[in-house]
C-alpha cells in the first residue's frame, strides 16, 4: 500500500457515490444532489437549481409511542429503502446503504478495503425526520485548515496539508426520546455548624479553633421534569467522544423526512437499534433526575438519597443528522476530525510531534533555571 512522503495516507473512497435516492435535474436529466450552501437540489453538470422545495410534502415531524414500538415495531416503519444495497465494513463495522448497480471498494468512514454485503438479521426503522447539511463543504475546508494550524502540536507536515480534500459529508442516525416524569425522594438533610474546640499547638501551648461539625435531619420532596429529545448516536463508525462535543443537534429544527434533503450525500444505517437506545437513554435521564432531585435537598449536603420515579408518555423518534468527516491514517493510527454539518462545531483528533513537545518541555525547564537564578541572586 502506498503512503506519502509526509507519513500519511489519505483513505481511498467510492467515486460517484449515490446515496439513498436520486433526483434528475428538469433541464439535462443528471443527478441533482443537496447544495448545502444553497439549500436547494442543484445540478453538479449543468448548475441548474432546482426550486423545488422538499419540505413542502404534508408531513410533520412526528413522536412516536416508545412503549409500543418496544412491543412490536409496526410494518409501516419497517423496511426503508428496501431496494437498496446494505454494505458493513469488517472493521469500524459501519452499515452503508448503496444503490444496488454500484460497487463499495473502501468504507466511507475509516477507509477500509475489508467491506461485504450486510444482510439485515431484521428490518430497519424508517427515519422520520432530519436535519438537512446547512454548513457548505467550503466553509468546512477553510474551518479545518484553521483547525490544524491551531494544534501547536501537530507535525507541521500535517498542518500544511490539513487532508481537507478527504472531506466527506454523511447523514448520521440518532434516536431521540422523550418523557414526562414524577419523582418522589427522601434523604438525610445535611446542615453545618461550628464549634470552638480548644487544642495544643506544637509549642505545648492552648490554642482553639473551629471546627465544623454536621446536623443531619430527615428531609423528602417530588418533583416533574419532561425530558425533551434527549439524543442517542446509533452509529458505532465515529469517534463516540468526538461526536459528542459537536452533537448540539437543534432538533426544534428538524424537518420531515424527505428523499430530496439526502439525494448525493451518504447516509449510514442505525446500528445501535432502539431497544439498547432506549435502555440507554433511560439511564441518563435516570442520572439527570437524581442531579435535580439533590438540588432540592435542603441543607448544606445529604446522605442516603432515595429516588422513586415514574415515566410517562414516553416517545421517540429516529433522525439522521449532518456531519462532515475526515478520516485518515498517520502511521500505523487512524484519526478523524467531526464538523457539525447544521451548526459548524468541530471536534477531532490529530497526532502529536514530540520533537516540539520535548522542546516545550526544555523550554519550561530553562525558564524555571532562569527564574530560580534570578531569585536566589536577589
Amino acid at each position: 500500500m502506498l503512503r506519502y512522503q509526509d507519513g500519511f495516507l489519505p483513505l481511498v473512497f467510492m467515486s460517484e457515490i449515490s446515496a439513498l435516492d436520486k433526483h434528475a435535474c428538469p433541464a439535462c436529466g443528471a443527478e441533482a444532489v443537496w447544495d448545502a450552501s444553497r439549500q436547494m437540489l442543484r445540478c453538479p453538470y449543468c448548475g441548474m437549481n432546482d426550486p423545488w422545495n422538499v419540505s413542502e410534502n404534508g408531513a410533520t415531524v412526528s413522536e412516536l409511542d416508545l412503549a409500543a414500538a418496544l412491543r412490536a415495531i409496526p410494518d409501516g416503519q419497517r423496511g426503508w429503502e428496501a431496494d437498496r444495497v446494505s454494505v458493513q465494513c469488517q472493521s469500524c463495522k459501519a452499515i452503508s446503504l448503496f444503490r444496488p448497480e454500484q460497487v463499495a471498494n473502501r468504507c466511507e468512514f475509516c477507509g477500509s478495503p475489508a467491506v461485504v454485503p450486510y444482510e439485515a438479521t431484521r428490518n430497519p426503522i424508517y427515519p422520520g425526520s432530519l436535519l438537512p447539511f446547512k454548513v457548505a463543504e467550503s466553509k468546512v475546508r477553510e474551518q479545518m485548515r484553521q483547525w490544524y494550524r491551531s494544534r501547536w502540536f501537530a507535525p507541521n507536515r500535517l498542518r500544511r496539508a490539513a487532508l481537507t480534500d478527504q472531506v466527506h459529508g454523511v447523514y448520521i442516525p440518532f434516536w431521540t426520546f422523550d418523557a414526562q416524569v414524577h419523582a418522589d425522594w427522601t434523604a438525610e438533610s445535611g446542615h453545618y455548624y461550628y464549634v470552638t474546640e480548644s487544642y495544643r499547638d506544637r509549642d505545648g501551648r492552648t490554642a482553639t479553633r473551629q471546627v465544623r461539625k454536621i446536623r443531619w435531619e430527615s428531609s423528602a420532596g417530588s418533583l416533574d421534569h419532561f425530558f425533551d429529545d434527549e439524543l442517542v448516536p446509533a452509529t458505532v463508525a465515529l469517534d463516540g467522544a468526538l461526536l459528542e462535543k459537536i452533537s448540539d443537534f437543534p432538533t426544534g429544527d428538524l424537518v420531515p423526512y424527505d428523499r430530496g434533503y439526502v439525494s448525493g450525500w451518504v447516509v449510514e444505517q442505525y446500528q445501535i437499534d432502539l431497544v439498547a437506545a432506549a435502555a440507554h437513554s433511560r439511564e441518563v435521564m435516570d442520572q439527570r433526575l437524581r442531579a435535580l432531585c439533590a438540588s432540592d435537598v435542603p441543607g448544606d449536603t445529604h446522605r442516603n438519597l432515595d429516588v422513586q420515579a415514574s415515566y410517562d408518555g414516553q416517545t421517540f423518534k429516529h433522525i439522521l443528522a449532518p456531519v462532515w468527516l475526515l478520516s485518515y491514517d498517520y502511521g500505523r493510527t487512524k484519526y478523524q476530525v467531526l464538523v457539525n454539518g447544521y451548526t459548524g462545531a468541530i471536534a477531532g483528533r490529530h497526532p502529536l510531534s514530540w520533537i516540539k513537545i520535548a522542546l516545550a518541555v526544555l523550554a519550561v525547564l530553562l525558564a524555571l533555571l532562569m527564574l530560580a537564578g534570578i531569585l536566589g541572586n536577589s
